[in-house]
């Protein structure tokens, strides 16, 4: 049965900062050319499940490819701790770099590879 929990996240300099209901234990390793540079490992959830909670004005919104996802980053020291995008049916979502949530061991975790590459 998934573990739904309440995480503490943000970027490194503490600019960002946000609470999210979450499952970790569905937690991808994507190989796309962004996730692979900057080392992500991601949990998605419904946009209703995370709340930003200071930030909002302190970050850079970067798109590539069909531009459904605006990949966010904090402009003061560069971690880019979420993501907001869309899927296909049109459900808003919130993709979760879960090395930038508090107290999390990341050694624990069992990350599905997810092969972004080929998309």
């Amino acid at each position: 049965m998934p573990e739904m929990r309440t995480y503490s996240g943000g970027c490194h300099c503490g600019a960002v900062r946000y609470e999210v209901q979450a499952d970790l234990s569905k937690v991808i390793s994507c190989n796309c050319s962004i996730c692979s540079k900057r080392g992500s490992l991601l949990t998605f959830v419904p946009a209703e499940k995370f709340k930003l909670l200071s930030g909002a004005d302190a970050q850079i919104d970067y798109q590539f490819g069909k531009k459904t996802i605006h990949h966010l980053f904090c402009a003061t020291c560069g971690v880019s701790s979420h993501a907001r995008g869309t899927m296909p049916d049109g459900t808003k979502i919130a993709a979760i770099n879960v090395r930038c949530l508090d107290g999390v061991d990341v050694a624990s975790l069992n990350p599905t590879p997810f092969d972004g590459r080929s998309l």
